[in-house]
């Protein structure tokens, strides 16, 4: 009895250590779990603005009214990658002029108006989701999330995380290209 007492702790610990090996096995891409949004009309929602940032509120309806493609980025004050993240749409914006739209996920309206004045506002639109039921009806696993909806209002593409990489900026360009319907896509 006193050996299987001895033995158990070993035995944990190494049940624990597979799990954690087998979580950090590189093939394990949150991007390959697929999302039921894609090749979908994107969700209905109706999101007011935050208090006190001048940029208009986000609804299903400004996603058709753009007429071209629109990416639209989940992100919170409180979601470290998203800081690592703002500064790379930022740029992507400005560079490649396609539209950003935010939703500001179960966030307080003052870190959130905080941290955009802090960082800058790239969107054209945010919606604040202080309750976190469009990011129910979005389907999102974690910020920061980033669609891409065509100019019908059909998701196309989803990506997990935060766009810092390289790789995520080009599949990003590309997803924007087939949206648009560019060739070479």
């Amino acid at each position: 009895m006193q050996r299987i007492l001895v033995l158990l702790p070993i035995l944990v610990v190494i049940v624990l250590g597979g799990f954690f090996l087998w979580g950090l096995n590189p093939e394990r891409d949150p991007n390959a779990i697929p999302s039921a949004l894609v090749s979908k009309q994107a969700p209905t929602f109706d999101l007011g603005p935050i208090d006190g940032v001048e940029s208009p509120g986000l609804k299903t309806a400004d996603l058709s009214a753009a007429g071209e493609p629109v990416v639209i980025n989940v992100f919170a004050s409180w979601c470290v990658p998203c800081r690592a993240e703002h500064k790379v749409l930022t740029r992507l914006t400005r560079q490649e002029g396609f539209p950003l739209y935010g939703i500001n996920y179960k966030d307080k309206p003052e870190d959130a108006r905080k941290w955009l004045a802090e960082l800058g506002n790239p969107y054209g639109r945010i919606g604040s989701d202080e309750t976190g039921r469009a990011g129910i009806e979005w389907g999102i696993s974690g910020v920061p999330e980033t669609f891409v909806v065509d100019a019908s209002g059909k998701v196309v593409w989803r990506y997990v995380g935060p766009i810092a990489t390289e790789q995520s900026q080009d599949d990003l360009r590309a997803a924007l290209a087939a949206a648009r319907g560019e060739a070479g896509s």
